[in-house]
């Protein structure tokens, strides 16, 4: 089962945020062995003030609830936050940690959102990772990334089926966040779970609108404006039923794609 944790995050407070969190989770049906996701950012909503809200990763409180929620819930749990990976340095990292509080891959954001400043916050990361869940390869983005088919091309090559993407989208931008999840999950033929917060924070309104996606971009589920979940079971037999009738990424020219 693909789970996203849809809400209005509070603002720069981590403990309201884990609690709210877990009240959502606690209102849903209990799914072990589920692949859970956080929107971006999900301690402290879009800030710019990284000094301020940035963690260690080994001490952190961030990581600790999440290896707690993995533990307590029975699945992989992929969250992001800001990370301090060293003195003056931060970045915009998800994670995806599993029930045994191991850490399975940790992706920094690689397209900071430089209309809005974020790139003089955090910097770039400069790598695609994926990590394995329920016999899916999963990769995942952040945000801003979605603009960037590159990325998520690179990474289907390299055997990605699943994208997963944390997100702080604005409510004007709507319609660009449906049709670029949309577009995703068809030229990769590959799932995509988008889980956007709703809300507000002092800069935007959030529409909310966590998407559950199939390979062929047929929406499964659309979590609305609202707080709450959007869940949806994923087929493997089906996805590689349907790429092997339809195998388009067979005729991807790697050659034309950049090195990462």
């Amino acid at each position: 089962m693909l789970i996203g944790v849809q809400f209005d995050i509070a603002w720069e407070d981590t403990e309201a945020n884990f609690a709210k969190v877990r009240r959502l989770l606690a209102a849903g049906d209990r799914a072990p062995q589920s692949l859970i996701v956080l929107p971006e950012l999900f301690t402290s909503g879009f800030t710019l003030n990284s000094q301020k809200v940035a963690q260690d990763w080994d001490t952190g409180p961030a990581r600790q609830f999440l290896c707690e929620l993995a533990r307590e819930r029975d699945s992989v749990v992929v969250g992001t936050w800001a990370v301090r990976v060293a003195a003056g340095r931060f970045e915009n990292q998800a994670a995806a940690i599993g029930p045994t509080g191991r850490t399975l891959c940790r992706y920094s954001k690689m397209h900071p959102f430089k209309p809005g400043r974020e790139d003089t916050a955090y910097a770039a990361g400069d790598r695609i990772v994926t990590f394995a869940w329920a016999g899916f390869t999963v990769a995942p983005f952040v945000c801003y990334d979605l603009r960037f088919p590159e990325i998520f091309r690179i990474a289907a090559r390299d055997g990605a089926n699943l994208f997963v993407v944390g997100a702080n989208w604005p409510q004007k931008r709507e319609d660009h966040w449906v049709a670029l999840l949309r577009a995703r999950a068809i030229e990769n033929q590959a799932y995509v779970i988008g889980v956007n917060r709703c809300g507000c924070d002092p800069q935007h309104a959030y529409p909310g609108r966590s998407l559950v996606i199939d390979f062929g971009g047929r929406i499964l589920a659309d979590a609305g404006g609202r707080e709450g979940l959007v869940q949806a079971c994923v087929d493997q037999d089906a996805l590689h039923q349907y790429r092997s009738d339809l195998p388009f990424l067979q005729d991807m020219r790697q050659d034309c794609l950049p090195a990462c």
